[in-house]
């Protein structure tokens, strides 16, 4: 290898491995053959072209990186053979998607969320649960009658749970109903059930009114089911149906709601008289009612004096005793007889006293022994008046209204008692004031305290804070790279060209001045070889144009006519071949 110079001499085996100096040195050997790689002349003229290129290379991955538009989640809480069909689709389409990491939601760029949306609403993605026909068309043919039974089933729990996915609050639903088939022994029937799971919208809630609806939708589309065996669940596992419910938790939630309801309407009216005269926030009002939640019943019979008579009458009279004849008394009982009365008789009783006899007595009374005796018997049946009066006190009547409102001064002076005097009148006839009932109305003028600025948006939040971070950052990055790392390696190289062709021209100027010194002490010696005199073949062989040039210079001071004469030949060969 190259990184270990080893010999394995079969005449000296017992000669160790010599290992060379870059694995001796290691990572300083490593960088030592670098930089003398570095330092070779062909290496260096290139290293600033090939660090330019790797600078642009790494400008523009950031450029790419830092470009990249705003992402946004184009479905959430898909099931991932659906995330398959909808990232095929954008593949096909040609749009660029992302999938989160952490949550594994497909997010595509802030521009095409629309159009990917438009894009997989047009194919069909994702791909919704079937619905009650297509599982009845795809029955099989010669099912049982339990199998149908099952497949019949299901699809009215899916009818039923895209119905109530209608509902603006729910995401999802599914829907269970427990159905037995029906018997013949009715001590085996039991009550059908239904069960239902939903999937809320982020942040949304259902009402106990939306609630109530969906348990009545589901108990209306399946025979003999009953509101109250229809029980719904959230995604967090909380119960919202209430199972029959509580008769003292709906009580106090429906005195809260007509509570509340009252207190809104005072509210309102409030607001509604007081706005246009004091401006919007120029007063705050609260309101509390106090309300009657008790049920009475009172029930009452009355008999009036003057309203009694008689409805039935039965009975008779005897007579015992008295006279039978003709002398006897006759006539209606009770009344005197409608014949005269006999004279009165005096007698003497004893001890000188008179006892008359009683008018209207028969006189054969004495003379009788036995005095006459009439008994009636009669059984009457009166008719007496009667009342009956049924009271039942009305619901969540008022009690006691309890307001106060709070006006806010001028910013100039403050509100006259005049005023608030008035002001009062006119809260106390908006709300229905009752001085018996205990009602209190309390109006005070202060300043109010200044409110608090609303949160606007940080500037590093607004959409344009983005767009021009990325150009900056591409900027810097360009800046850096040209500056920082171009303009050092130009500057080196320009630097590096410079000093060699200095050392060029230098080592030229040596060499030419050393051929010049030989040349011209070769031209001396050969001059002095033929005696002083330069020939026209001394010129020829000259190896330069500087001896060349000596050479002429001294054939030309030698023998000026010669010269003159070869000048001559010189240009009527140059006419000759058409130069001048």
């Amino acid at each position: 290898m190259a990184d270990l110079i080893a010999t394995a001499d079969a005449a000296a085996p017992g000669r160790a491995l010599i290992p060379s100096p870059i694995a001796a040195g290691g990572a300083g050997a490593i960088l030592t053959r670098v930089k003398a790689f570095a330092a070779q002349p062909a290496v260096a003229k290139s290293l600033p072209m090939v660090g330019l290129v790797a600078m642009l290379g790494i400008a523009a991955l950031a450029w790419f990186i830092f470009s990249q538009p705003p992402q946004r989640d184009l479905f959430r809480g898909l099931a991932d053979s659906d995330k398959a069909a909808v990232a095929e689709a954008l593949n096909g389409a040609g749009m660029k998607y992302t999938i989160d990491r952490e949550t594994g939601t497909l997010t595509v760029a802030d521009d095409d969320f629309y159009k990917a949306k438009m894009l997989l609403a047009q194919a069909g993605l994702p791909k919704a649960a079937p619905d009650g026909d297509a599982m009845i068309s795809s029955l099989p043919l010669g099912a049982s009658r339990a199998v149908e039974g099952e497949r019949l089933r299901g699809a009215r729990e899916m009818d039923l749970a895209r119905t109530i996915e209608q509902i603006d609050a729910v995401q999802k639903a599914r829907v269970h109903l427990a159905m037995e088939q029906p018997s013949v022994f009715l001590r085996d029937q039991s009550k059908t059930a239904a069960s239902v799971m939903l999937t809320l919208m982020g942040g949304r809630t259902l009402s106990d009114a939306q609630v109530a609806a969906i348990q009545h939708l589901v108990a209306s589309s399946v025979p003999g089911l009953s509101p109250d065996d229809v029980s719904i669940v959230d995604q967090t596992g909380k119960l919202l149906s209430r199972d029959g419910g509580d008769p003292a938790s709906d009580a106090s939630e429906r005195q809260i709601a007509i509570q509340a309801k009252t207190e809104a309407r005072y509210l309102a009216s409030l607001n509604k008289l007081l706005t246009p005269l004091l401006g919007e926030g120029n007063f705050t009002a609260e309101v509390h009612t106090d309300l009657d939640f008790a049920e009475v019943q009172a029930t009452r019979e009355s008999y009036p004096k003057d309203a009694g008579g008689v409805r039935q009458e039965q009975g008779g009279w005897t007579k015992n005793g008295g006279p039978d004849g003709p002398d006897a008394v006759g006539g209606i009982p009770g009344a005197l007889s409608n014949q005269a009365p006999p004279a009165a008789q005096v007698a003497a009783a004893p001890n000188g006293t008179v006892d008359p006899q009683a008018p209207g007595a028969p006189a054969a009374a004495a003379t009788t022994g036995e005095a006459a005796r009439t008994t009636e018997n009669y059984n009457r049946t009166f008719e007496l008046g009667r009342e009956v009066s049924v009271t039942k006190n009305p619901v969540g009547t008022v009690r006691r209204l309890s307001v106060a409102v709070a006006l806010k001064d001028p910013a100039k002076g403050k509100r006259t008692p005049a005023e608030l005097a008035q002001l009062e009148q006119l809260i106390k006839g908006a709300v229905g004031f009752d001085q018996q009932r205990g009602d209190v109305i309390a109006v005070s003028a202060r300043k109010f305290a200044d409110a608090a600025p609303e949160e606007t948006a940080k500037w590093w939040e607004t959409p344009w804070v983005p767009l021009l971070a990325r150009n900056l950052s591409a900027l810097l990055i360009g800046a850096l790279v040209v500056f920082g790392v171009v303009r050092p390696l130009m500057k080196r190289r320009t630097a590096a060209a410079t000093a060699a062709e200095t050392a060029k021209l230098e080592a030229g100027a040596e060499v030419r001045a050393a051929v010049a010194k030989d040349m011209q002490a070769a031209i001396t010696s050969e001059t002095q070889a033929n005696g002083g005199a330069v020939t026209l073949e001394m010129i020829e062989a000259a190896p330069g144009y500087t001896a060349r040039a000596e050479l002429i210079r001294n054939f030309v001071r030698q023998d000026p006519a010669r010269a003159a004469l070869v000048v001559r030949d010189l240009i009527r060969a140059d006419a000759a071949e058409g130069n001048v």
